[in-house]
């Protein structure tokens, strides 16, 4: 058996079958001997550089099906740039702090938090992420996804760390980053607080109560007595932290007696509310606009403390009373105008989400137990006036899936109002892809509060403040973050926890406030969004073969509140502008009825074991063919579907190659000016096709790309000039003019069509790239030849259109000896003898195509009558062709054995008696 010098493939397996799961793991070792990526990236130096910058997932886990779609639109990209005349390096990365580290390792290797010391703990989550970085980088190279994986970023790495909390410091002495006592998102399962980015909204059902809070002091405008103001909320946890409660200044509020009591409440929610309480009379005293009750003052219903009358605009008329519970520790609007009224920041959870002592009779319990304890505490007193339960979208933590609390703690927050309109401005100047991704993170990043950038867990970058011993003067400079640098670089971040603050800071230095020389250090760590949003600086700028800004960001649409825009807020804080060029963005993964994927459901489908059982091409195809800016949908079904279509356009290459064996471009070669006019028109097909699949890759387009590639190998190849042209291939002389035209056309194809496919098909286009024949010099490997260049010349308006039209009566044609096989007046076509009876017009055009139509149609024999001939009866009438009828017959003369066509020559030969004159010269010259 013969062996291709460059991969150790048989050359007679290609036309058998894909097997794709064996013959995948071979190519992926030829690939790594050869060392293909330095290879791609020799050939491309010095070549304009195109930049993808890799989004880096989290090394905790297998892939799942959204790296699968993520990593190899990637690939594509990168390769069809490569392909294309540009330096298109792509250096992976793994995003390797954070919780989800954490998490994982506490989780499978059974550590306990609170019984390991930090520096083990640190360690072992390090080594539980480098392991994960390794199954992971193995899982993608599997996928064929080229990159530089012996040299990825990890957020973990040294030089990382330096350059990150370099970009913290510039931002700190910009003014930028802050420390305050406000309400974050605060998960009490993780302990810790959350941005925006790693928050998510589910379901969840709540207790939903109304209490009145007692009128003390209502600044003359009505009896105090029996007066009380009407509170709604969802969280009764949070009614002891209460100072306040708001109006909106332009609303109208009535005050209304409801059997004695007077019940303030606002105008245009009084029906509702009194339908819920189930009250059938009441009568309406007094109404106000909102602005005339600011500072009335109640009592609180539980605590001997006052409840001020406030006006805030974010009030509304949605649902509830319109008067506002507001408790500044527990929520960013009540912070907000708790603030402006100088209200007290009452908050009183620790970590886990206990109350604490400052809760009173409630300390101890948690704050989902505190809904029942507080319900219950208001309706002992008689301030409830209803409970019911409710379902809503409400926030829960994106890793623990635990629901949150909004709690106020001193955190570490980056101002976004410092650099905001700056952001807003280089928004504009990316191109977003698709054009919506715009409108979606301007408006995030438009209406953003500041960014919370502390976290209270262990493994991360270590926020590199130091604080006077003193005085606590905070401490950050040039000079601090400088010395930390040079010692992260050395050491890592780890030095920050295994070091006193006294062997941390720059020898010499004092507090800038008292001169104390003295110092502690911050125990928070970094968000993790602040790690992989420094990438562009730690990455970009650090590494010799990339370049800053990137061409590219691609991610899921998920991440214009998560990378995209912590990369864009690191950036323009810093340099004054995005980090991108363009951003490009895809959907989510779905079940075909649509439905998020899940294991609770059971709708996963895991790319491993597809890439087991069918192929990781197979999942390569499935990338391409989905419109990805919606959301993308997999099952095995699906699977198998793609299965099906790449078997289609295999066969289509299969064909192509097993009729090139004994083909060498360099000699056998046939000139265009000498192709048969149907050879002509391949070649218009197929460069047309080149110039579609090169725009659709240029637009990232891939949908396109492979719709245009398989109707291309499954109608205008396979279902038509493939078929036709095997009368040539198999009958004709094996060096005969036509036989070698046939060839040049089909290796023409076969040379396109093969290079067309290397972004996507990435194992089967090497395969078919090392047993095809190549010109002299080809590269070892297709992904080192460069990107077919349509022929404009080729391109022949009325050639297609006369072939469009031979393409519609061959179809008639079809339908006609369909009808004939049914009646059993033929059964293969080749049975048949055609006659077509036409119009003047079409007469006249056919009369040039005449000797071929019967090759065209695939029957023995075909005749054209002209209107003047009479048309038999039972003929077949043109649905679609004006003017074309079609008779089938039984077709005059014994068929050939060897080219199956029914002919009056067979047997004229004494030799060959079973032979038609045309297969007899061809066998006597043999």
């Amino acid at each position: 058996m013969e062996y291709s010098k460059t991969l150790n493939l048989p050359k007679t397996d290609f036309p058998m079958r894909a097997n794709l799961p064996e013959r995948e793991p071979e190519i992926l070792k030829f690939w790594e001997d050869i060392n293909i990526y330095q290879k791609v990236q020799e050939k491309n130096a010095g070549k304009p550089k195109f930049i993808l910058h890799d989004g880096p997932p989290y090394a905790n886990g297998d892939i799942h099906l959204g790296h699968t779609l993520n990593k190899v639109l990637k690939d594509m990209i990168v390769k069809f740039y490569s392909m294309t005349g540009y330096d298109a390096p792509y250096v992976p990365g793994w995003d390797t702090h954070g919780l989800p580290i954490e998490q994982q390792a506490i989780k499978n290797l059974g550590l306990d938090r609170d019984k390991t010391s930090v520096a083990e703990f640190r360690n072992q989550c390090r080594d539980y992420a480098l392991k994960y970085v390794d199954i992971q980088r193995e899982q993608f190279k599997r996928l064929g996804v080229r990159g530089d994986w012996e040299n990825p970023y990890l957020t973990l790495d040294p030089e990382y760390e330096a350059v990150q909390i370099g970009i913290f410091g510039e931002m700190a002495q910009k003014g930028y980053i802050y420390k305050g006592l406000k309400p974050v998102y605060w998960c009490s399962d993780c302990q810790t607080a959350l941005a925006e980015a790693e928050v998510e909204y589910m379901d969840k059902k709540s207790p939903s109560i109304y209490v009145k809070f007692p009128v003390k002091d209502a600044k003359g405008l009505f009896e105090e007595e029996n007066s009380y103001i009407v509170i709604w909320t969802t969280t009764p946890w949070t009614i002891p932290a209460n100072v306040a409660i708001a109006l909106h200044p332009e609303f109208t509020y009535v005050l209304t007696d409801v059997q004695g009591e007077k019940l303030l409440l606002a105008e245009e929610l009084l029906r509702p509310f009194m339908e819920r309480i189930g009250a059938e009379k009441y009568k309406v005293l007094q109404s106000f606009r909102g602005e005339q009750l600011e500072k009335v003052v109640c009592r609180h219903p539980l605590f001997d403390r006052d409840s001020l009358v406030i006006l805030a605009d974010h009030v509304t008329l949605e649902q509830g009373t319109g008067c506002v519970h507001t408790a500044p520790g527990h929520g960013l609007e009540d912070y907000e105008v708790g603030r402006a009224y100088g209200l007290p920041i009452i908050s009183p959870l620790d970590d886990e989400g206990r109350f604490t002592e400052e809760a009173g009779p409630f300390a101890g319990l948690r704050y989902d137990e505190g809904n029942k304890a507080v319900t219950k505490a208001l309706d002992e007193t008689g301030a409830l006036m209803h409970l019911s339960f409710i379902k809503h979208q409400y926030p829960h933590c994106w890793r623990c899936k635990h629901p949150l609390i909004f709690r106020a703690t001193e955190q570490w927050f980056a101002s976004i109002d410092g650099f905001r309109q700056q952001a807003l401005k280089a928004i504009k100047e990316v191109k977003w892809i698709p054009a919506w991704g715009q409108e979606r993170i301007y408006n995030m990043v438009a209406e953003r509060g500041d960014w919370c950038i502390s976290r209270q867990r262990t493994w991360g970058v270590p926020i590199p403040i130091f604080y006077c011993a003193e005085c606590g003067e905070v401490i950050i400079n040039n000079e601090t973050i400088q010395h930390l640098q040079k010692l992260f670089r050395e050491h890592g971040s780890n030095i920050w926890f295994l070091k006193e603050a006294d062997e941390l800071v720059p020898p010499g230095l004092q507090c800038p406030k008292c001169s104390h020389s003295k110092f502690r250090k911050e125990t928070d760590i970094m968000d993790v969004w602040f790690d992989s949003g420094s990438s562009h600086a730690a990455v970009l700028q650090q590494r010799p073969e990339l370049s800053w800004p990137a061409d590219l960001y691609l991610e899921g649409s998920d991440q214009h509140r998560g990378w995209f825009n912590s990369s864009l807020s690191t950036s323009v804080a810093v340099t004054g502008q995005a980090p991108y060029r363009a951003v490009l963005t895809h959907g989510f993964l779905v079940d075909e009825e649509g439905r998020k994927m899940s294991k609770s459901l059971g709708n996963v489908t895991d790319p491993m074991e597809v890439i087991q059982k069918m192929g990781a091409d197979i999942l390569r195809l499935w990338v391409a063919s989905a419109d990805y800016r919606r959301d993308v949908a997999a099952s095995p079904n699906i699977m198998r579907q793609m299965a099906e279509a790449y078997r289609k356009i295999r066969n289509t290459c299969r064909f192509l190659l097993g009729n090139l064996y004994d083909f060498d471009p360099a000699r056998d070669r046939v000139a265009y000016q000498d192709l048969p006019e149907i050879d002509r028109w391949a070649l218009l097909k197929l460069h047309k096709l080149i110039g579609r699949v090169t725009e659709a890759y240029r637009n990232y387009e891939f949908h396109i790309v492979y719709h245009a590639i398989h109707n291309f190998c499954v109608v205008d190849m396979s279902a038509f000039y493939l078929d036709i042209l095997k009368d040539r291939l198999y009958t004709f002389k094996a060096n005969s003019s036509g036989r070698r035209a046939a060839q040049t056309v089909l290796y023409e194809i076969l040379y396109a069509l093969v290079r067309l496919l290397t972004p996507i098909l990435a194992f089967t286009s090497e395969e078919i790239w090392q047993h095809m024949p190549k010109p002299e010099g080809s590269p070892v490997s297709v992904q080192l030849s460069s990107w077919p260049v349509m022929k404009e010349e080729y391109i022949l308006p009325e050639l297609e259109e006369k072939w469009k039209k031979i393409i519609e009566i061959r179809k008639e044609v079809a339908k006609a000896l369909e009808k004939a096989r049914r009646e059993d007046i033929i059964g293969h076509s080749l049975d048949a003898a055609v006659d077509l009876y036409v119009n003047k017009e079409l007469f006249e055009f056919l009369q040039e195509t005449a000797q071929d139509l019967a090759m065209i149609f695939i029957v023995s024999q075909a005749r054209i009558h002209g209107p003047e001939e009479n048309v038999p009866e039972g003929v077949y009438q043109a649905e679609e062709v004006e003017g074309l009828k079609v008779k089938v017959s039984k077709a005059a003369g014994v068929k050939c054995e060897r080219c199956w066509i029914y002919s009056e020559t067979v047997g004229e030969h004494e030799e060959y008696p079973t032979l038609c004159r045309r297969c007899t010269d061809v066998v006597k010259a043999l």
